[in-house]
């Protein structure tokens, strides 16, 4: 018998048993009988060394709905191992007997409440913190002329038409600021949907950092980062820390289908690791977590025969949202099978 053995955070630990089938959730071929997590691992690989669906992850776990909204954190030194219970692959705690209350042959695994004294930092993230860590604080989705009331640079230290890091900047609207770091944006292209032409939204594009060196009207400002070139006029925003979701892998509970609107940087092929936008948001159903597959439309060719054919969708990978707003919602692009472009589709996983 196979086990997977994970020490987990949680006083209300109770899982119970999903429906799937075996067949249902398909193992890779030989997978581990155990494995101990290590830094640097993401839920997103720990999962692929046991399921060729990644994403469904919380199945093999029998995790229910608020358990995915508030999953238990996993960390290093923590020991994943692979169960069976009654034909179907399972999760379960360590020292938690066969199965279930530990008897034998029980169909419901469950966990007993442990207190963890590891810092939530410390957790193992669901994806890459390094590739999402710049678009959980930024860039914005903001209406139009929502920055127009924002603190605005009014002028740079010897009239520089240019500024960036090291540099000096005078802001309007900071006096009495009770921050003292701001990060720096202008309003950038909107995005538009590619189904109904509606304007989604406008991204804020982030320009760089800057600290309060003395308040007053104007208030001096030093910018000690930038990401790009910062103009009189370019508008403050208070900075706020990346916070890092506990949220894991998960296919849509319903149908959901949208298209990959954006590229920051504005490339047009795009593969692994990838940020795109795409034009479905809370709005719509899309949450935190969901895994989306993403086809290559096909294209209508004209046959010998005169007729016009429709080419069939090519899967070409899978996104993973991690930052939803009303209207659209960031993902990243966790599987490549081959570029993906703008306009592709993404849709709930088959």
């Amino acid at each position: 018998m196979r086990r997977i053995i994970i020490t987990l955070v949680s006083l209300l630990a109770s899982l119970w048993a999903y429906t799937a089938t075996a067949a249902d959730l398909q193992l890779v071929d030989n997978p581990p009988s155990q494995y101990t997590v290590k830094k640097g691992d993401t839920l997103w690989a720990i999962s692929g060394r046991f399921l060729t669906q990644p994403w469904r992850w919380p199945e093999i776990w029998g995790m229910n709905r608020e358990e995915i909204k508030n999953p238990h954190l996993i960390y290093p030194g923590d020991v994943i191992v692979l169960d069976y219970v009654g034909g179907q692959a399972r999760l379960r705690k360590a020292g938690s007997g066969s199965a279930g209350s530990g008897s034998a042959g029980s169909d419901t695994a469950r966990l007993s409440p442990m207190v963890r004294r590891e810092p939530i930092g410390q957790a193992i993230p669901s994806i890459p913190s390094a590739a999402i860590e710049p678009f959980l604080t930024r860039p914005l989705v903001v209406e139009k002329d929502a920055l127009g009331g924002a603190p605005t640079i009014v002028a740079t230290e010897s009239e520089r038409v240019i500024v960036g890091a090291g540099n000096t900047a005078y802001v309007e609207g900071l006096d009495g600021a009770q921050s003292s770091v701001w990060q720096v944006y202008r309003t950038g292209s909107k995005l538009t949907d590619p189904e109904t032409q509606e304007i989604l939204g406008y991204e804020a594009v982030y320009l760089g950092d800057a600290r309060v060196s003395r308040l007053g009207e104007p208030a001096t400002v030093n910018i000690f980062r930038s990401t790009q070139e910062i103009y009189t006029g370019d508008k403050l925003v208070i900075a706020s820390e990346a916070v890092y979701p506990s949220y894991i892998p998960h296919s849509p509970d319903k149908p959901i289908k949208g298209r990959i609107m954006s590229v920051p940087g504005g490339v047009s092929e795009i593969g692994q690791n990838a940020i795109v936008t795409i034009n479905r948001g809370a709005r719509d159903g899309v949450e935190v977590g969901h895994v989306l597959a993403s086809y290559r439309l096909g294209d209508t060719v004209k046959a010998p025969s005169g007729k016009r054919l429709k080419l069939p969708d090519e899967r070409n990978g899978l996104v993973f949202v991690f930052r939803t707003f009303d209207r659209v919602s960031y993902a990243l692009i966790v599987q490549s099978l081959q570029a993906l472009h703008i306009n592709d589709v993404v849709q709930t996983p088959e």
